[in-house]
C-alpha cells in the first residue's frame, strides 16, 4: 500500500541545510524502487512554525521520539544457552527464543541490514484530574492526525521525522550522539548519548527486541488483551542512570517490561516507567520536582515482510505525573499507529544519511 499525498514543500523549505540534503538523499534512495519520493505522509497540513503551543510540542517529543536507556548490540548471538544462570534469567532466554521463532527465525532476522517505515498516527492529549480513579483524561484537547517516516541501519543509527497537525519533530542518532529538535525551535537541538529509539521495540525491529530481552528476567505472568503472557523485566543499572544525570537533574529509576503471549510467542505489550527529579532553580532552595513518565504500548496485527514478522497496528499511552514543591499535575497522550509501508535492506543507505544538526554534534 502506498500513500497518496505529496510530501509538503515546507519540509524542505523550513529545515536547515543538513536536513534538506538528508531528505533529498533518502528520497532518492527510495525513488528507483517504488517512486515514492512524491508520496509520503497522509493527513498532514502544511508545516507552519508556531502553529501549536509549547506544551503540545513537549508531549509530542516525549510520546513520539523517546529512547530506551539500554545499548542493543546486534553482534551478540541470539541463541544464548538457556540453562546458564538463575531460573528467572533462563526462563527469559527461553521465552526470547520462542519470540525469535514466532517473528521469522534467526536467519530471517539476521538478513535485515537496514529498514524504513512509514506510519500514520492519531494523537489525543488530555489532562487527568488528580481525584480520578481510572486515570482517564478529564479534559481532552482534541484529536491530532499525522504521520512519520523512520530510517534505520542499526539500533544506534536511525532517523525519524514526525509531523502531527502542523507540528514537526525530528530525531536521530549517528552512533556517536542522539538528538532531537522541533519546528518551534529548529536552531536548538537536545542531545545525549547514542540510544535506540523506543518505537523500534513496538513491533518494528524483532532482532533488536530479542537482543534487548536476552538480558531480562521473567517475573511472572499476566493476562494482556485476553491472552496469557509471560512478563520479562529489565532494570536500568546504576551506571547507566548516573550517565544520564546532570547538574540539576537525576534519573532515579527506569524500568522496562515486555509481555510475551504464551500462545503465539509474540510481544504484545511493551512498557517502561521513568522517574526523574529536578532541583529547584530558586536560589537557596534544595527541594525537587519529580516527573514520572509511564509509556504503555499495545502491539497488534503482525504481518510477515520478507519472512520477518512486523506489527502493523498499535496503541501507545503516555502518562506524565508531576509532583513536589506543591506542583501537581497529570497528563496523558494516547496515540494510535498504523504502519503503511515497510522496506528492508535499502541499497545505498550510508552513514551520511544520519548526520545530526550542526549544534548537536559532539564536541571535540
Amino acid at each position: 500500500m502506498v500513500l497518496e499525498v505529496s510530501m509538503p514543500e515546507e519540509v524542505f523549505t523550513k529545515t536547515d541545510t543538513n536536513a534538506t540534503k538528508r531528505w533529498q538523499h533518502l528520497f532518492n534512495l527510495v525513488r528507483p524502487q517504488h517512486d515514492r519520493a512524491e508520496r509520503w505522509l497522509t493527513t498532514l497540513s502544511t508545516i507552519s512554525d508556531g502553529s501549536k503551543d509549547k506544551q503540545f510540542m513537549y508531549f509530542l517529543k516525549i510520546a513520539g521520539t523517546s529512547c530506551i536507556p539500554f545499548q542493543v548490540q546486534l553482534d551478540h548471538a541470539l541463541s544464548l544457552p538457556v540453562r546458564d544462570g538463575p531460573m528467572e534469567a533462563s526462563t527469559a532466554k527461553y521465552i526470547v527464543q520462542q519470540y525469535i521463532a514466532a517473528t521469522g527465525g534467526i536467519a530471517a532476522l539476521n538478513s535485515v541490514s537496514s529498514m524504513y517505515v512509514v506510519g500514520e498516527v492519531n494523537m489525543v492529549q488530555g489532562q487527568v484530574n488528580e481525584d480520578c480513579q481510572d486515570n482517564a483524561p478529564s479534559t481532552k484537547d482534541g484529536s491530532e492526525s499525522g504521520a512519520y517516516m523512520l530510517w534505520q541501519k542499526s539500533p544506534n543509527l536511525w532517523y525519524l521525522e514526525l509531523v502531527v497537525s502542523g507540528c514537526r519533530v525530528s530525531a536521530g542518532s549517528d552512533g556517536a550522539v542522539s538528538w532531537s529538535q522541533s519546528s518551534l525551535n529548529p536552531s536548538q537541538s537536545s542531545k545525549g548519548p547514542p540510544r535506540p529509539l523506543r518505537r523500534f521495540f513496538q513491533g518494528l525491529d524483532p532482532r533488536s527486541t530479542a537482543n534487548l530481552f536476552l538480558n531480562a528476567v521473567c517475573t511472572g505472568e499476566k493476562i494482556i488483551m485476553n491472552e496469557d503472557c509471560f512478563i520479562l523485566k529489565l532494570d536500568t543499572s546504576q551506571d547507566i542512570l548516573n550517565a544520564q544525570t546532570k547538574s540539576n537533574m537525576e534519573t532515579v529509576h527506569h524500568i522496562i517490561q515486555g509481555y510475551f503471549s504464551q500462545k503465539t510467542g509474540l510481544l504484545i505489550q511493551f512498557e517502561d516507567t521513568k522517574l526523574v527529579k529536578i532541583k529547584s532553580t530558586r536560589k537557596g532552595c534544595d527541594q525537587f520536582v519529580y516527573y514520572e513518565t509511564s509509556m504503555e504500548s499495545s502491539i497488534e496485527d503482525y504481518r510477515y515482510k520478507d519472512g520477518v514478522g512486523i506489527a502493523h497496528n498499535g496503541k501507545n499511552i503516555t502518562s506524565i505525573h508531576r509532583y513536589g514543591q506543591g506542583q501537581k499535575g497529570r497528563w496523558k497522550i494516547e496515540e494510535t499507529c498504523t504502519i503503511k509501508e515497510v522496506e528492508f535492506n535499502i541499497c545505498g543507505l550510508a552513514t551520511d544519511s544520519f548526520l545530526p544538526p550542526p549544534d548537536a554534534k559532539t564536541e571535540e
